[in-house]
Order: structure tokens, then sequence, then C-alpha cells
């Protein structure tokens, strides 16, 4: 195992306690004390820049601060598993950028900025398994043109995070990394393959993150996390050391809190790479900065054309649909010109358009080729060591069957990529459309260890269109939710730009409730409070990064039950939880909050009712203490 750096999840054979590998010193010595006043939760990066700039803070206390909130809640607390590796040489990298900055030399707006890289793409200082245990010791001594790119401009790489298992996934389960979850609902995925990155962003462990996109592996974790991220033309961003997929369809790119940091990101990571021969067309297609243009005015005049098909007709992508919707309302406040849509046969061509399944394992096998002593040489080695997660059993012994790589369903599956492409780009001439609009997944986030459903991940990878994930709202229960704007080639300057004008008329972005910031440098503790009515007393306590609430109580002999309800003042509302007497097993003394419920508690709209067998009910709000 390499020294200079520590595995932080897997199976329990693999498994290591975070602290460690957080408190491992770099050779540069201990990590100064992070400012009491400064908390880095939710700061933008020019927010941090101008911390830095003005002496507030230094880049070397920022890693620190996002590594406690590491140590805090991704092993610990909620436990949402969405780091693979620290980087122990992190607050080393951050000490010699603020060096460079004492000696007058700033590279740019990333400079000494902590962000986080999916674990395909390669690093020099740490390795890149891919999430796979059958990769766990392959070390390739090199950054992937993008993660270069970024040091280059000065950003800290904090460490890696888990994936769906060799980005072939959609859920975020690996044999490496274990199950990541979903910082808004801990009982939900948080989509994939770049799941633990849509994690770790939302939950401020970076402030921004790299992931891969074959099929919605950026754009569906950045649904599910509340947050930006763009898939690019084909050819845009390099592939060079990132694991491959599927290379007709992979591409690599941000994914950020907002689209202001979203456009920094693309301006460190984007343009042509020699070693990437698609990367040639994107020669004259990059503008000086994506930050060029941001207007809230962005939307003003732009007609948008909302795919119809793609909101799905089942009574389960209502509730999606609905959401989505609203957030194109307030695109059309904002400006915007929308017009519905529907085109005959986009359906139909889509099916089978996905060439991942002929070219995965061609594609893995020719990566390990040029891999200095890797552990396995294919995926059939990995199949037969069996070091891979039992969800991704079916789909590597199906995609390991091909015997050669041009098939006859490799050479329809081209064709109808061609004839996709064909639909979409007579669709934007016929209804003159600057982008199409439609929800990222037709369904809520799977629940964990069941199967997504309501995908639309595959219109952008069929047509090598560039296309930019937004957060379209909430659901009822607290889940969000994402939008797309799909772009013509070489759009995205104009696609963020839309993106940032709807950022700045429906201010979309909210920290998830399981990683709220630190109280000296810790998570918070529970919050302790009794509530008294009538004579009955209930003891609580409330950890806001689980959602439980604990209680402690004695029934009064005579007692009916003791219930808790959620309503406004002066309003007998409904019960959300009874606390005794039979409803409740012997013993049970926690109830896990939905948000709605949580909601209510720190609202003061949530109460405690306890009814006698004779005599009035006594009810009494339950009055949390403050932080």
């Amino acid at each position: 195992m390499h020294m200079r750096f520590r595995v932080l999840a897997g199976l329990a054979a693999a498994t290591v306690c975070a602290a460690p590998a957080i408190h491992s010193q770099s050779r540069a010595g201990s990590a100064a004390p992070v400012p009491a006043a400064f908390d880095v939760t939710e700061k933008s990066i020019s927010d941090l820049q101008q911390s830095m700039q003005s002496g507030a803070v230094t880049s070397k206390q920022l890693t620190a601060a996002f590594l406690e909130r590491i140590r805090a809640y991704d092993k610990a607390g909620p436990r949402l598993n969405a780091m693979i590796a620290i980087n122990s040489r992190a607050l080393e990298a951050a000490e010699a950028l603020d060096r460079e900055r004492a000696a007058g030399r700033v590279r740019g707006p990333l400079h000494g900025i902590p962000i986080l890289i999916k674990d395909n793409f390669e690093t020099a200082d740490l390795p890149t398994t891919g999430g796979s245990l059958a990769l766990a010791g392959l070390e390739t001594g090199r950054d992937a043109f993008q993660v270069k790119k970024l040091r280059d401009a000065g950003a800290v790489i904090i460490g890696k995070t888990n994936l769906h298992e060799l980005a072939a996934g959609i859920t975020t389960i690996s044999s490496m990394g274990g199950q990541t979850l979903n910082p808004y609902d801990l009982d939900r995925t948080p989509g994939g393959s770049s799941g633990g990155t849509g994690a770790g962003v939302a939950a401020n462990f970076g402030v921004a993150g790299m992931g891969s996109d074959t099929c919605g592996s950026i754009r569906i974790p950045s649904a599910n996390n509340n947050l930006f991220g763009l898939r690019g033309t084909s050819g845009l961003s390099s592939r060079t050391g990132i694991v491959p997929l599927s290379h007709t369809q992979d591409i690599g790119g941000p994914l950020a809190r907002t689209v202001t940091d979203l456009a920094l990101m693309l301006d460190a990571t984007v343009g042509a790479d020699p070693a990437d021969a698609m990367t040639e067309r994107s020669t004259g297609h990059i503008p000086r900065s994506y930050r060029d243009g941001l207007s809230t005015d962005g939307l003003k005049g732009v007609r948008i054309g909302v795919l119809k098909q793609l909101f799905g007709a089942a009574p389960e992508d209502e509730e999606v649909a609905a959401i989505v919707r609203a957030s194109l309302d307030t695109m059309k406040k904002a400006g915007a010109e929308l017009v519905d849509v529907t085109i005959p046969g986009l359906e139909e061509q889509m099916q089978g358009s996905s060439v991942i399944n002929a070219e995965f394992k061609f594609d893995l096998q020719d990566y390990l080729a040029h891999v200095p002593n890797p552990p396995v040489h294919s995926l059939g080695e990995i199949l037969d060591s069996g070091r891979y997660h039992v969800a991704l059993d079916t789909q590597f012994r199906t995609r390991n069957r091909p015997e050669k790589r041009d098939t006859e369903e490799y050479r329809r599956a081209l064709v109808k990529r061609t004839a996709v492409r064909q639909l979409m780009l007579a669709a934007f001439d016929e209804y003159q459309v600057r982008a199409f609009a439609y929800p990222t997944l037709r369904r809520l986030p799977a629940a964990i260890g069941e199967v997504q459903r309501g995908t639309n991940c595959q219109l952008s990878p069929s047509t090598g269109l560039p296309v930019v994930a937004a957060p379209a709202g909430f659901s009822d229960g607290g889940v969000p939710v994402g939008v797309e704007l799909l772009g013509a080639d070489w759009s995205e300057s104009a696609l963020v730009k839309m993106a940032y004008a709807y950022e700045q008329a429906a201010h979309p972005r909210r920290l998830p409730f399981s990683t709220p910031a630190l109280v000296n440098g810790a998570a918070p503790p529970p919050r302790k409070f009794t509530t008294k009515a009538g004579t009955t007393s209930v003891s609580f306590a409330y950890d806001v990064i689980t959602s439980r609430l604990e209680y402690s109580l004695t029934t009064p002999a005579g007692t009916l039950g003791i219930t808790l309800h959620r309503g406004q003042a002066g309003e007998h509302g409904a019960v959300v939880a009874v606390l005794s007497p039979g409803a409740v097993p012997p013993g049970a003394q926690m109830i896990k909050l939905s948000a709605a419920d949580r909601d209510a508690l720190e609202h003061g709209r949530l109460y405690l009712e306890v009814m006698p067998k004779a005599g009035a009910a006594s009810r009494a709000p339950l009055l949390i203490p403050s932080p």
C-alpha cells in the first residue's frame, strides 16, 4: 500500500478508520488551527479566494477545515461514505501554495482551493482504484490530464471519492468504497457513477469536484445532490488518465454548488490534449472564460424546447415532472420562452444506442495494458478474482461476453447514435430553440439497495451534444430533483449563462440537513430538552445529522396514548409518531423524522399530546434549544 494515502472505505477487510488518514501529518508539520470565526460551509471559490487574499485564512487552514468536515461526516455521524482515500500530503501542498501567495505569485482563481477527485482519475500521489478492490494496488505515478491542469491552476487535491464500481452504474456502490449515501436522505442513493463526488461536494468536503459521465454519471449525482454539473460536447475535455468505460461516450467534467464555481472549474480543465485526438475538435470553441457573460439576463429572449416525451407518462413520474415544470416556470419568469416539443421516433432510436456493453471490456483491457504492473489485466481477471461488488456481477458478466470489438450489435448501436443526433439537430432547426429541457431522472433517487428507474441519461452521449444539469427543487420529502438543458455543439458558454440566470432567479441551493456547520471542529452534539404536557414529562435528544429523535418517558397509569403531532399554532395536526403505548415495540425509544417533521421541530410546529382515559388531553410544543 502506498505510504502517502490511507484507504478510508470498503469491505470489512479493507476498511480502516478515517481519523488516522485525516490526522496523518505531512512533512510540512501539523496543520495550523482554523480561525474560530471562519466557517467553510457553503463558501464559493470566490468567497474563499477573497478570504485568502485578505489574510483572513490560509489555504492550509482551509484544507484542515475541509478535512475536519470529512472526519465528522464521512465515516462518522451520518456516515456518508463518500471518500475512498484522503491525500495525506494535502496540507503540505496547501502550505506550499501559501508560500507562493506570500511571495506574490497567485496562479489564478483556484490557487489554494481544496477540491475532490473521482477515483477513476489518475493521480500521481494516490492510487487509482476505480472503486474496485481488484485495482486496490494500482498506482500509475501520473496525473490524468485534467488533474494536472487543476494542480497547475493551484488546486489542492484533498482526496478521492467513491464511485459506482468502474463507473458502471448510477447508484454508487463499489467493492472498494461500499455504498455512498445521499446527504439529503440517508436512505437513498446519491446517484452515480460520480456519487461520491456529488455527495462530497454537497456535504462541503471540498469546494467543487471532478466526475466523469458516460451515461449520466455527472448529471445524475448533480440532480440527486442539489448541484450543477456539465457534460460537454464530445472533445471538450481530455479523457487521458481516466479509467475508461466507453471511449465513445466517456467525458470528464466538474460538479459544483454554484454556476460560477462550475465555470471556474471548466476554465481550468477543458482544452486540447495531444494524447487525446478527440480534443482537437475543441480548438476555436473554448472562450477566454466561461464566466464571461454570466448575467441575470441570461434567459431573456431564450427559446427553450420542453421535451415532453422525456417527462414520462407513468404515475410514478408525476412528482418529479411537477418539480421540473416549476423550475421551467422560474426560467420563464426570468425571460425564457418555453415551447412544448415532441420528436417522433426519438425514444425508439435512443433505445440500443449505447455502446458501453460493446466497448467496456476492450477499452479497460487497453487501459490496463499501459499501466505499470497492474494487479489485473482484464475484466475477465477481475471476475475470476472475485474482488468486485456483488451488485456488479450480472453487469460485468454481460459486458465480458463480446468476443470481438466489431459486432453486428455494435454497428447497429453506432447507426442509432447517428440517427439520434440527426433527429436532435433537425429539431433545433425546426423549433428554433437554444436548448431542450427535461428531467435528469423521471423518478426520485432510488432507495439504498433498489434499482434506479427513469433515467434520461442517454440523449447527450448518443448525440455528443453538451448538457448542463441544474437543481430543479425538492420533493415533499426533501429529496433533490434535477433539470437538464441540452444545447447544440459547443454551446457550453450559452448553457452556463442560462443556468446562471436560472440560479439567480431560483436560488435552488440548500445545505443537506445531515452535514451542518461544525461546532468547535466537530459535528453538533444532540440537542437535549424536556417537554411537559400536563403531568407527563418526556426527555428528548435530537440528533440533527441523522434526523433521529430519541426520547425517554414513563407512561402514567390511565393514559390512552402519548403522541407527536405536526401542525400550526392553535390547530390540531395529525399524528406523526406514537411514543406510547403499544405502537412502539418494547425498548424502542427513537423515531426518525421526515423532512417535514424536521422543519416542524425547528419552527415549533411539532407538539406532544397526552390523552388520558378520562378528562381532557394535554398538549405542549416541543421547544428545541438553539444550536
